[in-house]
């Protein structure tokens, strides 16, 4: 079996009680499955030549990470990457800006993820980069004689060829995707927004009815592969730590009360106030609801220091309390907003304590932790996922009470009738979607993209 090397933006060793996201629990996977490296980041930045990577082995993976000139890092990352390419894919052009410095400074990380990825490789290899951070190193390092297989996934929307555009040199980002063997998005739709791009008059690409592409020259696969969970871990984690001293102290302090949850980055893709706001309708609309109701928001910063993200947390607490000072009791508070990360064992645990797993971001390529909430639940008294109808996980979720995050009113009945929801449809809900995520599991995920690599390697 071909060594695996996973690139990356940052290497995520895995730390004992620290919640990893998305992309570091499906590239652990991907590694402890086949062994191999995982190349990235290390989080550090030098003013001098950042030298050799320094390697860590554990177990099958040796983790490689370089530090970067600090004179690009910030460019580079909090430039092009976050204020550049993060809004452009999720569609949010109010947060877009682009500056020719910072794409010259992407440009340049790229190129330095190449020139110290290179002599780390072995003739066998599969190469399979990670997100849009690395859009232009599968390019760079073909034009460094790489041969091997080279992949590239994307773990956030792909946006239509309308907004894509948007982005000044557009072209250079689609040929450097060209570059890889295969392409890889969460869902259909991004997918097919990608071949759109790709057939538009100026590109000139053709699409082939197989799952091939060609543009630019070449001919490579193109496809979707939603990304899965682990789902027995999950599962196991939230029970074992299911009576432990925090938890059994949250289940305490809401005195019987039902119980919503939201775990979410603090990111403006992630429609926070939107939520809230539903949640006031909820109290306004269900009399019911008052007193007998909880909303536990988490919601760990991100990206600390950056003006649009500083004011996400303000309008986040401004309408927290705004809500709570409308509502509240003296022996009740609506909702709870905690502005910091926990373990992910106690996260797993408080998800299977939740009646309600209530995820309506605005935009985002897949989110884990909606079918985290499900492989938490306990079969025989399943809680019930609210899910956005403009994320991933709804094309494979359905059975979820799905509601469209921009209209509150929506989104309030659709709380109200999680909460109010009887145990047999509960069950029901919760069998179709456990189904779904078993035999999509992150493994399946990992071993399909994997072997899509190796089989158009083959035949190149």
């Amino acid at each position: 079996m071909s060594r695996l090397v996973a690139v990356s933006n940052r290497v995520a060793a895995p730390i004992a009680g620290k919640s990893a996201g998305g992309l570091a629990v499906g590239v652990l996977a991907a590694l402890r499955e086949r062994g191999g490296v995982w190349f990235g980041w290390s989080g550090k930045t030098t003013a001098r030549d950042p030298g050799d990577p320094k390697l860590k082995r554990s177990g099958a993976i040796e983790f490689a990470t370089i530090d970067i000139n600090d004179r690009d890092c910030d460019r580079y990352y909090n430039g092009f990457s976050n204020d550049t390419l993060w809004p452009l894919l999720h569609y949010m052009l109010g947060f877009f800006r682009y500056s020719r410095a910072e794409y010259e400074a992407y440009r340049r990380v790229n190129e330095l993820f190449a020139q110290k990825l290179k002599p780390l490789l072995r003739a066998d290899d599969l190469i399979w980069v990670h997100d849009y951070h690395l859009f232009l190193l599968g390019s760079a390092l073909r034009r460094m004689n790489v041969a091997q297989p080279i992949g590239f996934f994307l773990h956030v929307p792909f946006p239509s060829f309308n907004v894509l555009r948007t982005l000044p040199g557009y072209e250079h980002l689609l040929s450097a995707l060209a570059s890889y063997d295969v392409v890889g998005f969460q869902t259909e739709g991004d997918l097919e927004s990608f071949q759109d791009c790709l057939k538009q008059a100026e590109i000139g690409g053709e699409v082939h009815g197989d799952g091939r592409v060609t543009a630019f020259g070449r001919t490579f696969r193109a496809g979707a592969f939603p990304i899965g969970i682990d789902v027995d871990e999950c599962q196991t984690v939230a029970v074992a730590n299911f009576e432990s001293r925090d938890i059994r102290r949250l289940a305490h302090s809401l005195r019987g009360r039902k119980f919503i949850v939201g775990v979410d980055r603090l990111d403006y893709s992630k429609g926070l106030e939107l939520r809230f706001r539903a949640y006031e309708a909820l109290l306004e609309r269900y009399p019911t609801a008052l007193g007998n109701v909880v909303f536990l928001q988490i919601a760990p910063p991100t990206r600390t220091g950056v003006r649009a993200y500083d004011s996400i947390r303000e309008d986040l607490e401004r309408a927290a309390g705004n809500i709570n000072g409308r509502f509240a009791e003296i022996d009740w508070v609506p909702i709870r907003y905690l502005n910091r990360g926990y373990p992910r064992e106690r996260l797993m645990s408080i998800l299977r304590l939740a009646d309600v797993g209530v995820v309506t971001p605005i935009r985002d390529g897949m989110n884990l932790v909606a079918k985290e909430y499900v492989a938490s639940q306990d079969p025989d008294d399943p809680g019930i996922l609210v899910l956005s109808t403009l994320c991933g996980a709804a094309r494979e979720l359905d059975a979820a009470v799905l509601v469209n995050p921009y209209d509150r009113q929506t989104v309030a009945d659709g709380l109200q009738s999680a909460i109010a929801m009887p145990v047999a449809e509960r069950r029901e809900r919760y069998l179709t979607m456990i189904d779904v995520l078993k035999r999509n599991d992150i493994h399946h995920w990992c071993r399909r993209f994997t072997d899509t690599l190796q089989d158009a390697a083959s035949g190149r």
